[in-house]
């Protein structure tokens, strides 16, 4: 039987009446699916409700669009990844629940989602060399990355709070990629990787009043993995916390590759005992072989860092390593007030990087 009411002039689908039992054993999976495609194939605005008080099993699941008519996902009790390994068999293990080429999401509701990755985290081949890394499965305690959108537009997420060890490996907090019009706003996310990562064919992304820590900070990229041609434009991080993560704001190139990363605006931005608080790489490299310099690269420029205070947990408090062939251009450091933990005055380190600086700024110079 399927229920269906009006809550502020949105119609509404509630999983249990799908068959979801929400006794944290029993597979609710097919349950959610049939919300779900109820739910996009809606002429009018609608809800899809995860209800408070119980706990949802789920496998693997992709919620696919397109979709008729915009959705919100209200999340008001726990959704828990299955225990079983085997249940990623045939599927992509970097992945759990997967929002595709949707348009006109939003997800709220204060409830939890977790991935259950313990039996994950102990075979990653970041934790034990001896597995292979073929990829992992994919807010607390997920295998891999909490909640991904992938080929979106005009998402809506507010109100999360993500959560994992800070040594469990590649648990992003919110991966997004290939989407535009994405607004991500008042969650706190602590992960063992990037809180927030934005990757290729993104554009036009928010987020705003974050709190990230521990993990790896804010991400734009990696980008240009093996000669990849890779975009990103239009990014807006504006009031964030970073707390104790091992990067703050960041943008990561791999050498070899093509594309851009441009207008990207960090603004009033907190850190506090952060490794590397500010820091643009166009030569990482996440191989154990030495990754060599190369003709291309992606391109970096338009980048402003504005009213950005705090403290460092290392020496070089900014941090510009750009390519020698494909130079960073357009970097603005405006208002920038950064200083060692210990109170000691810090370091910048810049090469191959075109910056101009408004303000006051500390540290002022750069030395390479």
């Amino acid at each position: 039987m399927e229920a269906v009411y009006s809550e502020s002039a949105r119609t509404v689908r509630n999983v249990k009446d799908f068959g979801a039992r929400g006794d944290g054993s029993s597979d609710d999976t097919k349950a959610f699916a049939a919300a779900w495609k109820t739910a996009c194939s809606s002429s009018a605005p609608v809800t899809v409700l995860v209800p408070e008080g119980k706990a949802y099993r789920l496998k693997p699941i992709t919620f696919s669009g397109p979709c008729k008519s915009p959705i919100t996902v209200a999340i008001k009790g726990t959704i828990l990844a299955s225990g079983r390994m085997s249940d990623w068999d045939g599927a992509d293990r970097r992945l759990w629940m997967l929002f595709d080429k949707v348009d006109g999401l939003r997800v709220e509701g204060g409830g939890t989602i977790d991935g259950n990755g313990q039996v994950w985290w102990k075979v990653s081949c970041k934790v034990d060399s001896a597995q292979p890394c073929k990829g992992a499965p994919t807010f607390k305690n997920s295998q891999q990355m909490h909640v991904t959108f992938s080929k979106c537009a005009n998402v809506r997420i507010s109100r999360l709070t993500i959560s994992a060890p800070g040594n469990s490996p590649n648990t992003d907090g919110i991966h997004v990629s290939g989407s535009t019009d994405v607004k991500i706003s008042d969650s706190v996310i602590r992960t063992g990787d990037d809180c927030i990562s934005i990757v290729s064919g993104s554009r036009s992304i928010t987020a705003t009043n974050i709190v990230c820590g521990p993990g790896h900070g804010i991400s734009i990229g990696s980008l240009g993995a093996n000669g990849a041609e890779h975009t990103v434009s239009d990014v807006l991080v504006d009031t964030a916390r970073l707390e104790g993560t091992t990067n703050g704001v960041r943008i990561k190139t791999w050498q070899g590759g093509k594309g851009y990363a441009r207008n990207i605006i960090f603004r009033n931005i907190v850190m506090d005992n952060v490794k590397n608080p500010i820091i643009i790489d166009q030569n990482y490299c996440d191989s154990p072989k030495s990754c060599g310099e190369q003709k291309s690269a992606v391109a970096v420029s338009g980048v402003t860092f504005k009213n950005v205070r705090g403290t460092s947990a290392t020496a070089v408090a900014m941090d510009f390593d750009c390519s020698r062939t494909v130079p960073c251009r357009g970097i603005t450091l405006q208002d920038v007030h950064l200083v060692t933990a210990s109170g000691a005055p810090a370091k910048s380190f810049c090469r191959n990087v075109s910056l101009s600086k408004y303000g006051t700024v500390v540290p002022s110079t750069c030395s390479s």
